[in-house]
C-alpha cells in the first residue's frame, strides 16, 4: 500500500517537477537568470546610442538597435562563446547611466574618456575612427578652421556626449553649447535657426539629416575632433569577470585584425538608405 501511495505522489509531482525545470531561466531587463536567481553569463546584453546610423538605429520592432556596431558586438560575442543581444535601452544619456548602474553589460560603441573610465572597462583596440564635425545651416558661413572659431556663438550638442577629453575641456571652459536629448531635435532646431551650428559626428549627422529630410545644413570639412568608438564593459556587470574580458579582449582584437568593421560598415549604409528611401 505504502509502495502505491509513493508512486501515485510521484505521478501527481512530475508535471510540476518538468514545469520547474523548463521555466529555470527566467528574464528581467534582458538578463537571463537561472533556477538559482544567478545571471547566466552565456548570454549577456548591450545597447548604445540610438540617434547613431549608420553605427547604431532603433530597429523596426522598437526593442532592438540594428547597424554596424550592432553586428559587431554580436559578431565579437560568437567568436567569445557568448549571445550578445543588442537592446533599445532609451537615449544615449539613460543608456550611459544603465551603464552605471550595471543595468546593461556592454556598449556597442564608446569614445574613451577619463569620466566614462569610471564606470566601464575598454577592450582594445578600438574597431571604428569617427569625426565629429560642425553643422551649419546652408545659408550661413562660419567658415570654421579651428574650437576658437565658435567663442561667442551659440552651439548645440546631444546630452550626455563627448567629442574627445580635449575639446571636452575646452568647450566647458570657452564655449556656450546647449545640450538637446536627440539628434533629430538638434538638426531640427538647426535647421529653423534656433541655433547657429551642430556638434556632431559625420555619417550619424548625415544619415539622420537623410531620414528627416533636412536639406538645407552643412558640414565643414575640417573636424572638431577624430575619436576612436571602443567596446566598452560595465564595472558593475554581473558577468563582468576576468575570464570573461579575456575572451572578449580576443574576439575584439580578432575581429579588428581582420577588418570585418569595413564590409559591416558598407552593408549598414546600404540597409540605412533602403530603409530610408
Amino acid at each position: 500500500m505504502m509502495n502505491i501511495r509513493i508512486a501515485f505522489l510521484a505521478m501527481m509531482l512530475a508535471p510540476a517537477f518538468g514545469a520547474a525545470t523548463a521555466h529555470a531561466e527566467t528574464e528581467n531587463n534582458g538578463f537571463v537568470f537561472d533556477a538559482n536567481g544567478q545571471r547566466d553569463c552565456s548570454h549577456l546584453v548591450a545597447s548604445g546610442n540610438p540617434d547613431y546610423a549608420p553605427y547604431l538605429w532603433v530597429d523596426e520592432d522598437g526593442h532592438n538597435l540594428r547597424g554596424a556596431a550592432a553586428e559587431f558586438i554580436k559578431k565579437v560575442g560568437e567568436n567569445a562563446g557568448v549571445t550578445i543581444d543588442v537592446i533599445y535601452g532609451g537615449g544615449w544619456g539613460r543608456v550611459q547611466q544603465q551603464v552605471r548602474d550595471g543595468q546593461i553589460d556592454l556598449v556597442a560603441g564608446a569614445f574613451l574618456t577619463m569620466p566614462r573610465l569610471g564606470y566601464m572597462d575598454y577592450f582594445h583596440p578600438s574597431f571604428q575612427g569617427t569625426r565629429t564635425v560642425i553643422w551649419t545651416r546652408d545659408n550661413f558661413d562660419l567658415r570654421y578652421r579651428k574650437w576658437s572659431d565658435l567663442i561667442g556663438i551659440e552651439g548645440l550638442t546631444v546630452i550626455n556626449n563627448s567629442f574627445g577629453q580635449e575639446f571636452d575641456a575646452y568647450a566647458r571652459h570657452n564655449l556656450t553649447i546647449r545640450e538637446v536629448p536627440s539628434l533629430e531635435q538638434g538638426l531640427q532646431m538647426l535647421s529653423l535657426n534656433r541655433a547657429e551650428y551642430l556638434i556632431y559626428e559625420e555619417f550619424p549627422g548625415r544619415a539622420m539629416a537623410v531620414q528627416e529630410n533636412i536639406t538645407n545644413i552643412r558640414s565643414y570639412e575640417t573636424p572638431v575632433s577624430t575619436e576612436n568608438l571602443y567596446v566598452t564593459m560595465s564595472h558593475k556587470s554581473a558577468c563582468n569577470t576576468g575570464e570573461l574580458r579575456g575572451r572578449i579582449s580576443k574576439a575584439v582584437f580578432d575581429l579588428v585584425s581582420q577588418g570585418a568593421m569595413a564590409e559591416l560598415l558598407t552593408a549598414a549604409i546600404r540597409e540605412w538608405g533602403e530603409q530610408t528611401n
